[in-house]
């Protein structure tokens, strides 16, 4: 669908899970490391009203709300941004009250920080906030930003759960429905620290018309009209492209069984990159034969 809101999703901070936390330093700020103070910049640039702009930081998905949403939101503040502010929603029936529709219509962006894309998708799946946030996201100039847990969730295809080391072993990486504001991608996040390029691959084979988006950490990519991608952050972008996929035993071998694949296409990019989703090209900002 074409949409008139932003999509800015992330790769993860350095000490963060993307699908559970369980290991961190007391000082939280250590933990999330805001590489992404870059990104966040570029967040705010890029929303309607700039450091006016209402953002709300969403932490559903994370365990520790109460000490990630306020470093988020101080980290935003640090961006000269004046009118932050937290909505904590822990539960699915508080996803329908009223308060909390009053200031999710109110924003112009949203944050939604890491931890559990399926603890994500099923507190908030299927209620008034969901509705929302697609109806804002396709007809108003409004950003759904996401890191880790909160982009994977972003598209209408989610991976929650597979290990990299054994992610082309048939049946490993598990997907499900995410929130639904992108389709015909998936994403997965941390993606280059944690060698997850196996997980994207038995992704896209089940469904080559879905293009696998694997971000790293301190990067992002900067969705408009859900077309038009733009590389942004220090690191890397891979895209993995399976309509040219020539062969397979996907559906020959066993549950637990490696995977053959003949002739993924993968194409990586980084900073100020782009890619259009409806021609499949993608232009190098710096080409060296340019």
């Amino acid at each position: 669908m074409n949409s008139r809101g932003k999509l800015i999703i992330i790769g993860g901070a350095v000490d963060k899970g993307s699908f559970t936390e369980s290991s961190f330093d007391k000082d939280v700020s250590k933990n999330m490391n805001f590489f992404e103070k870059g990104i966040l910049k570029r967040i705010i640039e890029e929303s309607k009203y700039k450091e006016k702009s209402r953002i709300e930081v969403i932490t559903t998905a994370s365990n520790i709300p109460r000490e990630v949403g306020p470093e988020y939101a101080k980290a935003f503040r640090y961006l000269n941004a004046t009118n932050v502010d937290v909505l904590y929603i822990e539960k699915r029936e508080q996803a329908g009250e009223k308060e909390v529709l009053d200031r999710l219509t109110a924003a112009d962006v949203v944050m939604f920080t890491g931890g559990d894309q399926l603890r994500l998708s099923s507190i908030l799946g299927g209620t008034k906030f969901h509705d929302i946030i697609l109806n804002k996201y396709k007809n108003e100039d409004f950003i759904y930003a996401g890191t880790s847990a909160g982009a994977a969730a972003a598209s209408n295809n989610m991976i929650y759960q597979g290990s990299s080391h054994e992610a082309l072993l048939k049946g490993e990486v598990k997907i499900t429905s995410g929130l639904g504001l992108i389709d015909d991608v998936v994403i997965d996040t941390h993606f280059v620290q944690r060698g997850r390029i196996g997980r994207l691959f038995q992704a896209v084979v089940g469904n080559p018309k879905v293009l696998g988006i694997g971000l790293g950490e301190d990067t992002g990519l900067l969705i408009t009209n859900n077309t038009k991608m733009e590389a942004i952050g220090s690191g890397l972008v891979i895209l993995v492209d399976g309509r040219e996929i020539k062969d397979t035993n996907l559906t020959q071998v066993e549950l637990g069984q490696p995977i053959s694949i003949n002739h993924l296409v993968t194409h990586v990019m980084s900073m100020h990159d782009t890619f259009d989703l409806e021609t499949y090209k993608m232009h190098i900002h710096s080409s060296q034969y340019i």
